[in-house]
C-alpha cells in the first residue's frame, strides 16, 4: 500500500501536468469556469490535510519534535506560510482536535459537524472560521444543545443545505445539497443564529460600546488634525450613510476645500448667540439649571456633539441624496421585540448595512426623534404597501432594503441600500411598480442579468433566483438565503464523528 506520502507526491505530480506545455492558455471561458471549481476543491483539501495532520499530532511536542520554537513556526517552514496565513491554521487546529481520553479513544472535536465538512473539502480554512467566529464570541453562553445545533446547521449549510429544522419534530430537515454558500454567508448565518441564541447578549455589549465611545482630535502635525475614537453602531452607520451620499457616482462629489462666504439672513443676527443668559459663553453639555454635573468625559461629548451634527446633515436640504432620498438612518426591528424591549423585555434590532445588532432601545430612541415607517410582512412576503408608479419610491426602496439586505445575487454582498431596484417583469412588459416585484441589485449584476446566465422570479411575493449550470448543477429556483434567516428555528440533532 502506497505511504501517504507517495499519494500526495502523486497529487503533486499531476499538477504539475496541469501546469505543463501551456495547457490552461487554450482554454475557453467556460473551461476556465470549471478547472477554477476543480482547483478550489484541491485547495480546500489541501487545507484540510494540513489541518488535520497537525490535529491529530501532539500539540506541545510535535513542532519541538521538528526542531520549532511553536507551530506557527512550523507552519512558515514548511508550507511558506506567512504569520497571519499560520495563525487561522492553529485557530482551526485548536477547534478540530480531538482529544485523547484517559482510555485512549478519540473524543469529539468541539465543532464535529465542521470538522467532517472540512475533512470533505466543502469547506476550507476561511469559511471554517467565518462560521465559527460569532459563535465562538458567546460559547460561555450558550448551552450544550445550542452548541450542537449551531454545528449542525452551519455544516448543513456549507454542504449546500437549508436551514429548515422544525424544532418540534424528530431528527434535522434540510432541503436536497445545492451550492455551497460563501465564507461570508456562513459568517451571517452565523451571526443570525448567535443573536438567536443568546439575545440577551446585546445589552452587554451595548454597555461597553457606550462606556468605549468617544472622539479625539490629534494637535495640528504638517497642517492637518488627526482624529481617533470609536462609535457606536448608530453613529457609526449614520456616516457611512453620509459618506455613501456625498461620494455617490451619480452626484457632484464633495465640495473642494477653501473658504466661501454668503450673505448672512439678517445683520448682527449672530451676536451673541453663543451666550448665556449672564452674557457668558456657557457650556451647552451643562446648562441644567439644577446644576447638576454631567459625567460624560469630553471625549464622549464630543462624540454624541458629532451624533447631533449627523443628524443634522442628514435631514438638511443641501444633502446629496442616496438612491433618491435623503441618508436617512434606518433601523430595522420586529413590532413585537419594539413593544417588548420598550416594556423591558428585551428584543434586539439591526442597523442596515453594517449588519449591526443593537438593543431595542437603540430603535426606540431613532424612531422618537424620527420616523416610524411600519413595513407589513407575511411569511417572507411585504403586503403593506401598494404603488402603480413607475419609479420605485423612497418608502419601497427602504422597505425592499429592509427585506433583502443586499444584491439578490447569491455570493454578492453590496448593501441593498447600494444597489439599483430591478423591476422582476420588467414594467414594459405590465410589471407593477410594486414591492412584490422589485429586488435589490448591484449595477454590475443588474447591467449584466440579460448575459450572465442568472434569473429572477418571485414567488408569492418572495424573491427566487435560479443560477448558471456551473454555480448549480440542477438549476433549481432558490430562495436566497439571507432573506430568509429570521424565520428559521434550529435543534440540536445526532451527529457522527
Amino acid at each position: 500500500m502506497n505511504s501517504t506520502a507517495e499519494l500526495l507526491d502523486r497529487v503533486i505530480a499531476d499538477l504539475d501536468t496541469v501546469l505543463s506545455d501551456d495547457a490552461l492558455a487554450g482554454l475557453s471561458d467556460a473551461d476556465r469556469v470549471t478547472v477554477l471549481q476543480g482547483a478550489g476543491a484541491v485547495f480546500r483539501r489541501v487545507e484540510a490535510v494540513i489541518v488535520e495532520t497537525i490535529a491529530t499530532g501532539d500539540a506541545a511536542d510535535f513542532p519541538h519534535s521538528a526542531g520549532c520554537r511553536g507551530l506557527n513556526e512550523l507552519l512558515q517552514r514548511t508550507v511558506s506560510a506567512d504569520v497571519r496565513g499560520a495563525s487561522r491554521v492553529d485557530r482551526v487546529v485548536d477547534l478540530v482536535r480531538r482529544p485523547v481520553s484517559l482510555a485512549g479513544e478519540r473524543m469529539p472535536a468541539r465543532w464535529s459537524g465542521l470538522r467532517l465538512a472540512l475533512l470533505d473539502g466543502v469547506v476550507g480554512v476561511a469559511g471554517f472560521l467565518a462560521a465559527t467566529g460569532p459563535i465562538e464570541k458567546v460559547w460561555d453562553r450558550l448551552t450544550v444543545d445550542q452548541r450542537l445545533a449551531a454545528d449542525v446547521a452551519l455544516a448543513g449549510c456549507a454542504r449546500g443545505h437549508g436551514v429548515v429544522v422544525d424544532a418540534d419534530d424528530e431528527g434535522l430537515e434540510a432541503d436536497e445539497p445545492g451550492p455551497a454558500p460563501t465564507p461570508q454567508d456562513l459568517k451571517a448565518l452565523a451571526e443570525d443564529l448567535a443573536s438567536m441564541f443568546d439575545p440577551d447578549g446585546e445589552e452587554p455589549k451595548d454597555e461597553d460600546s457606550r462606556r468605549r465611545r468617544g472622539i479625539t482630535i490629534g494637535r495640528l502635525t504638517d497642517g492637518v488634525h488627526a482624529i481617533r475614537g470609536y462609535l457606536t453602531p448608530e453613529v457609526a452607520a449614520q456616516l457611512q450613510l453620509i459618506l455613501d451620499a456625498i461620494l455617490n457616482p451619480k452626484g457632484d462629489g464633495p465640495p473642494m476645500p477653501g473658504v466661501h462666504f454668503a450673505p448672512s439672513e439678517g445683520a448682527g443676527a449672530g451676536a451673541g448667540a453663543g451666550a448665556g443668559a449672564d452674557g457668558d459663553d456657557a457650556d451647552p453639555f451643562n446648562s441644567d439649571p439644577r446644576c447638576v454635573l454631567d459625567d460624560r468625559t469630553a471625549a464622549q461629548k464630543r462624540h454624541d456633539a458629532l451624533a447631533m451634527v449627523f443628524a443634522i446633515a442628514a435631514r438638511h436640504s443641501d444633502m446629496p441624496t442616496l438612491g433618491g432620498s435623503a441618508p436617512v438612518l434606518v433601523v430595522n426591528v420586529d413590532a413585537k421585540d419594539l413593544v417588548g424591549g420598550m416594556g423591558g423585555n428585551g428584543g434586539w434590532a439591526t442597523i442596515p448595512g453594517s449588519g449591526a445588532h443593537v438593543p431595542v432601545s437603540v430603535a426606540a430612541h431613532v424612531g422618537c426623534a424620527g420616523t416610524i415607517q411600519r413595513v407589513l410582512v407575511d411569511e417572507g412576503r411585504i403586503i403593506g404597501i401598494t404603488t402603480t408608479d413607475r419609479v420605485f419610491t423612497v418608502h419601497q426602496r427602504r422597505a425592499i432594503i429592509a427585506r433583502d439586505k443586499e444584491c439578490l445575487i447569491p455570493g454578492c454582498h453590496v448593501p441593498a441600500s447600494w444597489c439599483e431596484i430591478h423591476h422582476v417583469v420588467e414594467h414594459a412588459r405590465g410589471g407593477p411598480t410594486h414591492t412584490d416585484n422589485g429586488v435589490p441589485l448591484c449595477w454590475w449584476h443588474h447591467r449584466s442579468l440579460g448575459t450572465s446566465g442568472w434569473e429572477i422570479r418571485m414567488d408569492d411575493g418572495v424573491p427566487q433566483v435560479r443560477g448558471p449550470r456551473w454555480w448549480d448543477p440542477d438549476e433549481r429556483w432558490r430562495t436566497p438565503r439571507l432573506s430568509v434567516l429570521r424565520n428559521v428555528h434550529v435543534r440540536a440533532a445526532p451527529m457522527r464523528v
